[in-house]
């Protein structure tokens, strides 16, 4: 089993902050430019140092949320961890992803007081018919580009089309070489592909005359995610002014647990 990060070393600051160092392998490669990194594997990488820094028992991560600052080098990088609210029942803590001189990503997430509220517990999202390993496989990602791609293993439910739709993924690779996956991060580490799984135009490049980037990544968890199988429902939906939003309900093998949304950047693709 390989991994999509290589970790160098930790340094703890003064301050209380952490600075990670971390090398890329081939696998966290993006698909719209070959020398940058998929923000799926950023995202999980990012999750993983969020939930590390200075854990409480009696709170868990209940939103993170990601700002693409450029396009992510598929290079060495420096992720610096800091808790920037400091709290019993709530916390704010900032994960920022830097290379090259400047940082590619700002993560934050807020962490929340955990307890018994299963007497008032509702959901209305709904859990999935279908169980992932009974869905037949669907290759029609398979033809974005880049090494973050090929390492994802997918199956559709029936009714996907394009703009709207429920795909099923997981992988075999570890986050961070000879470091076990927690479920949250191996999760979270494919959500940002709802932008990626019914797309309005079709699939892959060769067939794209808009690209669709996004600029941002919000995740809201109304408890922690489980299993190796993530399911995106997903409805990406294009304005008419250049701006475009990908929802998704985020779901596991034991039914939905959050919700992402991404804002979307809508513009020819080069020639």
């Amino acid at each position: 089993m390989s991994a999509y990060y290589t970790f160098i070393k930790r340094e703890q600051q003064a301050d209380g902050s952490s600075v990670a160092y971390y090398q890329p392998t081939k696998h966290a490669q993006g698909a719209w430019n070959e020398h940058e990194q998929h923000m799926a594997p950023a995202t999980g990488l990012l999750t993983a140092e969020l939930q590390s820094f200075v854990p409480q028992e009696n709170m868990r991560i209940a939103r993170i949320s990601l700002d693409i600052l450029g396009l992510i080098p598929l290079d060495d990088f420096t992720v610096t961890t800091r808790c920037i609210r400091p709290g019993r029942t709530i916390e704010l803590i900032e994960a920022v992803m830097s290379s090259r001189g400047r940082d590619a990503i700002i993560a934050r997430a807020w962490r929340l007081i955990t307890q018994d509220t299963s007497v008032i517990a509702g959901l209305e999202d709904q859990k999935s018919m279908h169980k992932p390993e009974a869905l037949p496989v669907w290759d029609g990602m398979k033809g974005w580009p880049g090494g973050f791609i090929e390492t994802v293993r997918l199956v559709a439910e029936p009714d996907r089309r394009p703009g709207k739709g429920m795909v099923w993924m997981t992988n075999d690779i570890d986050m961070v070489e000879g470091v076990p996956t927690h479920d949250m991060v191996h999760l979270l580490g494919m959500a940002d592909t709802a932008n990626g799984v019914v797309p309005r135009l079709g699939l892959g490049l060769a067939k794209l005359e808009w690209m669709f980037p996004n600029t941002d990544l919000q995740i809201h968890m109304h408890r922690a995610p489980q299993g190796r199988w993530l399911g995106i429902e997903a409805v990406q939906q294009y304005g008419t002014d250049g701006i475009g939003v990908s929802s998704a309900i985020l779901h596991d093998t034991q039914g939905p647990f959050g919700r992402s949304e991404q804002i979307l950047t809508i513009r020819p693709m080069p020639i």
